[in-house]
């Protein structure tokens, strides 16, 4: 299991107190989830039934959990990734360009579009590196630019919408669940199969911050930029690598968006920008950098999916599920600040 990865300590410390339950961002969602359930199921059935709201539910939740880990990638950092929709745009234009053209197996489409998607995060995060310029603003930059270029690509290489050609296996992935695999009497759950998709990006990411160097590496550039460059950690190239895995995160989360849709359309990623906050922050992860949490991620994830589907299963207008994300992504920065105040008086880890 994937488990929360906090900021690696490089010297015997003396040991601190923790954070009371209470604060503890994963728990508190934990209980927050399962009320909401409860009281969705309650006013609609329906919220229960398994093919009409808990399959989409997954196929949805995969997609912005991938997403949450695009920005998780780049908040360790203590930046942000303001052009990440963009470059879920760029990358599922790539791969809809190979299916369409090259007619390119289902595997190889998705490589090429993840490439796409970490060069173009590695470029934005290597104009950090050598400029010094804030990360919200080469990002903001990059996302206009990115969203003209799309706009331009569809126009030129396709009808100027999408790409409609769908390789083989790309059908499977958008209405299959492995209960459609049956051996003898015994099928499989009604899980997506994009599902384990996600599920394999959040072990790897996982896996990278808690137990390699580079990734360990990314969490004290972004815990304390001047002291991790005098211990020798080469600063620059994590700050580049930290965007390039962001880019190739969003690319993943465009391609999977493109195969619960059917298609590869100049707008994949129009909705990332705000999911792609909400997932880390609520689940834990800084805002200042060090410290990130692929668990919180995914329960921040999960409790904006619940959200969202229990609202609209009640009928509410799109104006007002909008109103509802603001205050709980107000909420979580909120909270952030609580939990940063609170370990500063206790001196708690976080």
């Amino acid at each position: 299991m994937v488990t929360d990865v906090m900021e690696p300590q490089t010297e015997v410390r003396p040991t601190v107190a923790t954070l009371p339950f209470w604060a503890n961002p994963r728990l508190g969602l934990l209980v927050v989830i399962a009320v909401l359930v409860v009281v969705f199921s309650s006013l609609r059935s329906s919220f229960l039934n398994v093919d009409l709201t808990i399959v989409p539910m997954q196929a949805d939740l995969s997609v912005f959990v991938v997403v949450g880990l695009a920005q998780l990638a780049v908040l360790s950092l203590g930046h942000m990734n303001m052009a990440v929709g963009r470059m879920a745009a760029i990358s599922g234009f790539a791969t809809g360009y190979a299916y369409d053209k090259w007619s390119a197996p289902l595997v190889v489409g998705l490589l090429v579009g993840l490439a796409v998607g970490a060069l173009v995060g590695a470029l934005a995060g290597w104009i950090i590196a050598a400029t010094g310029v804030n990360s919200f603003v080469v990002t903001l930059a990059m996302d206009f630019g990115l969203l003209g270029l799309v706009s331009l690509l569809y126009s030129r290489f396709s009808d100027g919408v999408a790409f409609h050609v769908r390789p083989a296996g790309m059908d499977a992935l958008r209405f299959d669940t492995f209960s459609d695999y049956c051996s003898g009497n015994v099928c499989g759950p009604q899980v997506p199969l994009v599902v384990p998709i996600a599920l394999v990006a959040a072990v790897v990411v996982g896996l990278l911050f808690r137990r390699f160097r580079v990734g360990r590496e990314i969490l004290m550039t972004g815990s304390n930029l001047r002291a991790a460059a005098l211990s020798g950690i080469p600063t620059g190239r994590r700050i580049v690598q930290a965007h390039a895995l962001s880019g190739l995160l969003a690319g993943l989360a465009g391609f999977l968006l493109a195969a619960n849709n059917g298609a590869f359309s100049a707008n994949i990623g129009d909705q990332f920008l705000i999911p792609s906050f909400l997932g880390p922050v609520l689940g834990g992860t800084l805002l200042a950098g060090g410290a990130v949490s692929v668990i919180g991620t995914i329960l921040g994830a999960t409790l904006t999916e619940v959200i969202q589907t229990g609202l609209n299963l009640l009928q509410f207008q799109v104006q007002d599920l909008n109103v509802f994300i603001g205050l709980i992504l107000l909420a979580a920065l909120s909270l952030d600040r609580v939990r940063h105040v609170l370990a500063e008086r206790r001196g708690a880890r976080i």
